[in-house]
């Protein structure tokens, strides 16, 4: 598998990319990465099984994430978020051409993908959204959300705990010990990576006729940091979307028990799409 990395310019502040692939892919995966995370960490899971599958991955590291410049868990904006989504696009195009694309995003990054792919409608295949955060998985306290919305609007720089559990990502322990020793995970989180991200979710809920593209939505019944609920609902409402429930599944599917059947229903949804393009261009 040949992988090389890359730099990219935006708000003042050089993020980081990667590609990894092998010769003659089929297609391209843009793969957008969940909070506190990087991109570097679905190298043990997801990635191998898309590249040796026949996809070309590309994917980045958030503002304030993993290998890219920043305060950690701070964002400028969440447009900004999406305008490095479009760079890596332009970084896909400029090294693959006009390769056939799908958009890959998990939990903050599936809420990503979704806004991404809904209101810019960009020339590509489909959609996969795994554990997407469209709503929590549980209420915070209110006055962390009072405390929250005032930071938002004095101090949206400032960081403090995200409150996520690692032993909530996965029922496999060795996935737990794995994020828990990984020196690039944070637990850190600003009020520009809450509000907004919150705002757009329910915006992608309420609006499903602005999805044009087919999308794979997955999700855990044990998800205790997404709603699954959420997924479910969003899923009834377009017949481009189908849905996936994995029984007890935790947050990180990838990296769940269930992690064989999700590479194979992503991987066979992918080649459904490639296939039904050729049919209707013949």
């Amino acid at each position: 598998m040949e992988h090389q990395g890359f730099d990219f310019f935006y708000r003042n502040t050089k993020l980081f990319g990667q590609h990894w692939r092998e010769e003659n892919p089929k297609a391209v995966v843009v793969l957008v990465h969940g909070m506190g995370e990087h991109s570097g960490r679905y190298t043990g899971s997801l990635i191998p099984e898309l590249v040796y599958a026949g996809y070309a991955v590309i994917s980045f590291d958030h503002f304030g994430h993993g290998h890219t410049e920043g305060k950690r868990g701070h964002c400028p904006s969440y447009n900004a978020v999406l305008k490095t989504v479009e760079m890596v696009f332009e970084e896909k195009e400029e090294v693959y051409g006009d390769l056939p694309t799908f958009l890959y995003g998990h939990s903050m990054g599936g809420n990503v993908v979704l806004n991404y792919a809904m209101r810019y409608d960009p020339n590509i295949k489909g959609i996969i959204a795994t554990s997407p955060l469209l709503r929590m998985a549980f209420d915070p306290p209110k006055w962390k959300m009072t405390l929250g919305k005032f930071f938002y609007r004095t101090l949206p720089f400032i960081t403090l705990p995200s409150g996520v559990e690692p032993k909530y990502i996965s029922r496999n322990e060795k996935e737990i010990i794995k994020y828990k020793e990984d020196p690039l995970v944070h637990n850190r989180i600003s009020p520009n990576y809450v509000f907004p991200f919150i705002k757009w979710g329910e915006w992608v809920i309420s609006n499903p006729k602005e999805l044009k593209h087919p999308l794979l939505l997955l999700h855990g019944t044990g998800d205790y940091i997404t709603s699954h609920w959420a997924s479910k609902a969003f899923g009834k409402q377009s017949d481009l979307i189908d849905v996936k429930l994995y029984k007890g599944g935790y947050h990180e599917l990838h990296n769940d028990l269930d992690k064989k059947d999700v590479f194979e229903t992503v991987t066979n949804w992918m080649d459904d799409q490639l296939s039904e393009s050729k049919v209707s261009e013949q």
